[in-house]
């Protein structure tokens, strides 16, 4: 925005024209950014295993631009084609959110207590997905000179502590390590990888207290709180940062 634009009282989107493929869309956190995104002006790809045309449709209905995909995470030919698709589509890809993640329905246990196919298959969708999707992207991003790249993380990695298990905390760990190694290696191509890392946002009464009370900010999270960091991460504002982990939690603990 222009010193004109804020005094004139001009909307001006932060995200006007830039195209943004978010994963695990359909849903919860993912629609969320797809919304948010769209409202500021991205055009928006919502990727995920369930339906995303309801998303797609709530952002036309808002008169945004939006497209869907339904993928699976760990196929290469899928990531590949949906890459496809957009480019034909929109002849760009500017940023990457790898938001899809097995939580929801993963079973929940002790490490000793969580069967082997569950460690598998969150590992898989985990680690092996946000793999696959960002191998998938990155070359459209290194001919255009420039990209970025939000992968999401949890703060279950820094309380040691996960409702789900250890193997979702342990799959979150890993997505750190990743997005570090990536902002040394696509550094030289412009591209940026930065780690988004929400607190829980528990559904039980008694856990959506215990959370509270934790906080600084003593209120449920709601994840229209993440928003303002996710755009800044696709913007123009965050060129220079790469390699970082951004902590949105209320103050429920300090890095």
């Amino acid at each position: 925005a222009t010193e004109s634009d804020i005094y004139s009282g001009v909307t001006v989107m932060q995200l006007e024209g830039r195209v943004v493929v978010v994963t695990g869309g359909g849903r919860a956190l993912g629609r969320s950014y797809c919304l948010g995104l769209a409202a500021e002006g991205a055009r928006v790809v919502v990727a995920d295993l369930i339906d995303p045309q309801p998303v797609v449709e709530e952002i036309t209905r808002m008169g945004g631009d939006a497209v869907g995909f339904r993928f699976d995470i760990r196929s290469f030919d899928d990531c590949a084609g949906m890459v496809r698709d957009t480019l034909g589509r929109w002849g760009k890809i500017d940023a990457l959110i790898n938001n899809a993640a097995y939580f929801r329905d993963a079973a929940r246990g002790g490490f000793e207590d969580v069967p082997i196919s569950e460690i598998e298959k969150t590992l898989s969708v985990n680690i092996l997905g946000t793999w696959i999707m960002t191998k998938a992207v990155v070359p459209a991003m290194r001919s255009a000179g420039s990209g970025k790249i939000i992968n999401v993380s949890s703060a279950s990695v820094y309380k040691g502590i996960s409702a789900t298990g250890p193997h979702y905390l342990t799959s979150k760990a890993a997505i750190i390590g990743f997005s570090r190694a990536l902002a040394r290696e696509l550094g030289p191509d412009n591209i940026s990888v930065n780690t988004l890392v929400p607190d829980a946002i528990p559904e039980g009464e008694e856990a959506l207290g215990r959370a509270i009370d934790a906080r600084c900010f003593r209120r449920r999270q709601l994840p229209e709180d993440m928003l303002g960091t996710v755009i800044y991460l696709c913007g123009g504002g965050s060129d220079f940062v790469t390699g970082q982990s951004f902590h949105v939690n209320g103050g429920s603990y300090f890095v």
